[in-house]
């Protein structure tokens, strides 16, 4: 038997497949980190793209960064050091408040503050949660072209100098995160990124598409607006270490660490697959079911037409959306889902079940996680309580000598089919 080790949570699944198996393990981000990430972040800061230097901003009464919230592998205690250092050598430390963006995501909570921030920055600097209900503390800039009503926290936007960071990687509708995204999503109004995620079902809002991406292009908007001068952002590999750092304006970064991360996460494959097994990559792309979907895109995009994929993703906090849940009572089959959206509208939460019937009506979805069987059966899904048992489920839909893939780190890579069924 051959032995794979899929990542689940903060730890691994074994899976063992038979020697004889057509198996491919398919893991783009594989690639080994140049040593000392904060050196690559001191390069980064020293050769800015697109933006005057920091210095421009010696005067700036107020410093806002935007960090993401524990939902994204950011690796904030290696990258942030090296700014920080730059902000204090301009006399800028005292002036400096964090931003934590949970777009639609509930608020962090203080005592959940030291899983996305070292102590040492804690300790030091003011850190506010944002919400995107608290209409209290949202500010109107008006519309984009494409007509999404811009609310954006308050202190941010009215702070003087304002910096984003993130990673620069595949997104399953964005077509990338990374640039402006981390505010002009993750500090955001509900209206705002409901009406911009409706344009999900444009057929060029998708994975590793940017220009032609018009829910990708509203976010560049938006971003503009809030007037967001810099961003730090990074390239990761599997293991959430520093390949490449970028700083400077938010859309020169993500132009500039674009085409390195489609090089470095699109796969190619001559056909479809008959069953892939994936994983959104662990800990805390698996920390619910919102967030660990994602991994089914790619996977789904490779396999054939009555195929399986199975997920394998641990889910300690369960589904992660109420709207999800909500929208799911009462439906009882996947077309009943497209029914009730079209019936119903776009609705945040409500999206990720279209997304994952759109799924389901080609290929049979299976998931292995902690979450108990009658809550994976709530989302029409096929529960498995191990890779063993979801193997056996597979198996009754699959030829006598299926190909298969296995994707550790789903949610980061990008198929392409050069050939055949996909």
């Amino acid at each position: 038997m051959r032995t794979f080790f899929v990542p689940y949570g903060t730890d691994h699944l074994e899976l063992r497949l038979p020697e004889t198996a057509l198996v491919d393990w398919i893991d783009p981000v594989d690639l080994p980190a140049p040593q000392g990430s904060g050196d690559l972040v001191r390069a980064a800061l020293d050769t800015v793209i697109g933006a005057p230097s920091l210095e421009a901003f010696r005067s700036a009464r107020s410093v806002a960064i935007a960090i993401n919230d524990k939902t994204r592998p950011v690796p904030h205690d290696r990258i942030l050091p090296p700014l920080l250092e730059r902000l204090d050598a301009l006399g800028l430390g005292p002036a400096t408040r964090f931003y934590i963006a949970t777009g639609t995501h509930a608020p962090m909570l203080p005592g959940e503050f030291s899983s996305v921030l070292p102590e040492s920055i804690l300790s030091r600097y003011p850190v506010v949660s944002h919400d995107c209900d608290d209409q209290n503390n949202l500010q109107f800039l008006g519309s984009t072209s494409r007509g999404t009503p811009i609310w954006v926290n308050r202190a941010f936007y009215q702070s003087d100098l304002k910096i984003v960071l993130g990673t620069i990687e595949p997104h399953h509708f964005a077509g990338f995160s990374g640039g402006y995204k981390t505010a002009a999503i993750g500090l955001a109004g509900r209206e705002t990124i409901a009406a911009n995620h409706a344009m999900l079902i444009d057929p060029h809002s998708r994975l590793s598409e940017f220009d032609q991406n018009p829910l990708r292009q509203d976010i560049e908007e938006i971003g503009e607006k809030i007037g967001v001068q810099y961003a730090l952002n990074v390239r990761l590999n599997g293991e959430k270490e520093v390949l490449a750092a970028y700083f400077g304006g938010p859309a020169h970064v993500l132009r500039s660490g674009m085409p390195e991360t489609r090089a470095a996460t699109e796969t190619r494959v001559q056909s479809a697959y008959d069953l892939v097994i994936t994983s959104p990559g662990g800990h805390p792309k698996d920390i619910n079911f919102y967030q660990a979907q994602k991994a089914m895109t790619p996977a789904a995009m490779m396999t054939r037409d009555g195929g399986t994929v199975i997920l394998a993703a641990a889910c300690p906090e369960g589904i992660g959306s109420p709207g999800y849940e909500t929208f799911m009572e009462g439906v009882n089959s996947m077309d009943g889902v497209l029914e009730k959206f079209r019936a119903q509208g776009f609705r945040l939460g409500a999206h990720k079940a279209l997304l994952v019937a759109l799924i389901a009506r080609r290929v049979r979805l299976i998931v292995v996680s902690s979450m108990p069987p009658e809550m994976v059966g709530r989302l029409l899904l096929t529960p498995a309580s191990d890779l063993s048992a979801a193997l056996a489920l597979a198996g009754a839909d699959s030829p006598a000598q299926s190909r298969i893939a296995i994707l550790p780190h789903g949610a980061t890579t990008v198929p392409v089919i050069t050939g055949g069924e996909g």
